[in-house]
């Protein structure tokens, strides 16, 4: 799932997968690390192995909470999710 939606971000901005990778990595950082605590705490409910969510987590758990808020709808405009 995370490989193919990063495929297609990447090929739609002209970019590598890597480097559509390290765009959300760097905006799952600034998240984690807000100065607003609200927002910080918001980003640190992703579950995670490590220290901080990779892209994968993140992805995993977007899906999950917009399929578990009933707004599956937002997921349609990419099939193979």
């Amino acid at each position: 799932m995370g490989e193919h939606l990063f495929e297609r971000l990447a090929c739609e901005r002209g970019i590598t997968v890597e480097e559509m990778r390290g765009i959300i990595s760097a905006r799952i950082e600034r998240g984690w690390n807000d100065p607003d605590g609200e927002k910080r705490a918001q980003w640190r409910r992703i579950p995670c192995a490590g220290e901080i969510p990779t892209p994968d987590e993140w992805l995993k758990y977007v899906v999950e909470k917009l399929e578990t808020e009933g707004r599956e709808d937002l997921l349609r405009w990419y099939p193979n999710l």
